[in-house]
């Protein structure tokens, strides 16, 4: 069954990742860049193409998003498997994202909108302002003649947070703001395993040594100096070709230095109802 690892784009998605695939696809719970690829993302090219969809006609693929997952959890044999994915829980075109015969629970990251805002801007190579026009807007990433054929739906930032919560209610979510993982990593990280451990309905235990050499290597500098070496194949190139660092600033990010006071504004007031119930305000 799926676990998701669902988050707006630029929220710590890949941070939480790191964490599990250090965890769980190593021996020794050391952090390379290679072992990322355990977890697929959601929707993916090759799921698709396996099924036989056309992934140039956006409806024939989100028509058919509970027929690939139902082919991976066949496939897993009702073992759970962790996937990526930043769309939103929205129905597109009257179908459902997913449902609850195909998933065993959701893990949410949530981040500051306000640092989002400069992440997102960095990423895609655009002004401030349009990206905080992107957090306000409806969203579709991806698509023909990009670097990522098949399209993810998002939405805005607000909407994607609250579409995830309707998991709330068969207590199968777990709500993990970026913020924590930087402050105390560890104990939630912790908190992170005994919530997969309960869904999977086995008993939570923990190799200690395994966790401290996960935490130690999944450092933002660590993470950032493997990029450098080794290149990163989720970074992006700018108009020259040249690859965007992916790993940016981490806890450099301080919106109050960067972001202009109406990006800001924008930013608060577009969400402000969210932003009080995650106490950013």
């Amino acid at each position: 069954m799926i676990i998701w690892l669902a988050s707006y784009p630029k929220s710590g998605n890949t941070l939480i990742r790191s964490l599990f695939a250090s965890y769980l696809y190593t021996t020794d719970g050391k952090f390379s860049l290679d072992i990322l690829k355990n977890i697929k993302q959601f929707p993916d090219t090759g799921l698709f193409k396996n099924q036989g969809i056309d992934l140039t006609n956006d409806y024939d693929v989100v028509k058919n998003y509970i027929k690939v997952q139902e082919a991976i959890n066949k496939f897993d044999n009702n073992r759970f498997r962790l996937i990526k994915t930043h769309s939103s829980l929205h129905r597109i075109e009257g179908y459902p994202f997913t449902n609850l015969n195909n998933t065993l629970g959701v893990i949410y990251i949530v981040r500051d909108p306000r640092k989002v805002c400069i992440s997102y801007a960095h990423h895609n190579q655009m002004t401030l302002r349009e990206a905080a026009d992107a957090l306000t807007s409806f969203r579709v990433l991806g698509g023909i003649n990009t670097k990522t054929p098949i399209r993810t739906h998002i939405a805005s930032w607000s909407s994607h947070y609250q579409t995830w919560k309707e998991f709330k209610s068969q207590r199968k979510y777990l709500l993990v703001k970026y913020e924590d993982l930087i402050s105390d990593k560890k104990n939630t990280f912790l908190k992170i395993l005994e919530f997969i451990y309960k869904l999977n309905k086995t008993k939570f235990t923990v190799d200690e040594n395994k966790l401290n050499n996960v935490i130690e290597t999944t450092s933002f500098e660590n993470m950032q100096s493997l990029e450098k070496k080794f290149g990163f194949a989720e970074s992006v190139v700018d108009k020259e070709g040249k690859p965007i660092n992916f790993f940016y600033l981490g806890q450099k990010n301080k919106w109050e230095n960067l972001l202009d006071n109406d990006i800001r504004k924008k930013i608060e007031k577009s969400f402000k109802k969210e932003m009080k119930e995650l106490g950013y305000l």
